[in-house]
């Protein structure tokens, strides 16, 4: 439990390097120019709270995804392939030049959030900040999209919840301090820790993998309990 508690953590706090190249404009351009220190932090606090509640809904219902795939059998598989589509989720943008991108896919949609982010950013208003938030959340991710792969991985409808806004805190710190401190990291710094989250997602994307194989590893693998579709549980209880 406490390992499961630990890894969306981790994701958000490693990951949230990758935040400083693609959420990062958005924080430090957030409209807090006019607020004094305490509404400064206030209203970033805010906008981060946004953006976590946004990720416990998508957590509520990739974990009642999660939670189908398991009455129906298919967890252990269902890990192997997230874990194999985290790990091609960056060798495909390293191998083909970035031609081949999920976030291209979502273009469009895109597209029309930044529109509706734009006319938020208007308003200086704390519940303008929170809105920005949570529309944020929903804007095309790559380690979003790695998040709900473990969210889905809980196989319970409430643990995913918790696995998103756990990931959700961890990004917290590098986004408040961004949306404060503005530019005040240096592009050398932010391209050296962006460097660093590939390898951790394929990382992740390979304990997936061996989560799925089940191979009695304690921690890495454990040894999956043998599940039955529901169908064939309420069969065998009505023999009995």
């Amino acid at each position: 439990m406490m390992f499961d508690l630990i890894t969306p953590l981790t994701i958000g706090l490693i990951g949230s390097f990758h935040c400083i190249g693609m959420c990062g404009p958005i924080a430090v351009a957030l409209p807090l120019k006019s607020h004094k220190p305490t509404a400064k932090v206030m209203g970033s606090l805010l906008y981060n709270l946004g953006r976590t509640l946004t990720y416990a809904v998508l957590g509520l219902l990739f974990g009642l995804l999660g939670q189908g795939i398991q009455l129906a059998g298919f967890q252990q598989w269902t890990s192997i392939l997230l874990g194999i589509v985290m790990i091609l989720s960056v060798l495909f943008p390293y191998f083909f030049k970035q031609r081949i991108s999920l976030n291209n896919l979502f273009t469009g949609y895109a597209g029309r959030l930044i529109s509706k982010l734009r006319q938020l950013f208007a308003n200086h208003s704390f519940q303008s900040l929170f809105s920005i938030g949570l529309l944020n959340g929903l804007l095309p991710c790559g380690l979003v999209y790695v998040a709900i792969a473990g969210a889905i991985n809980t196989n319970q409808l409430f643990s995913g919840a918790l696995f998103m806004v756990l990931f959700g805190l961890g990004t917290i710190p590098m986004m408040l301090l961004l949306s404060l401190t503005g530019n005040m990291i240096s592009g050398r710094l932010r391209t050296g820790m962006r460097r660093v989250v590939p390898y951790f997602i394929v990382l992740l994307g390979i304990l997936f993998i061996l989560r799925g194989l089940s191979l009695g590893i304690p921690y890495v693998s454990p040894k999956a309990e043998k599940l039955v579709p529901a169908e064939r549980v309420m069969e065998e209880s009505c023999c009995h």
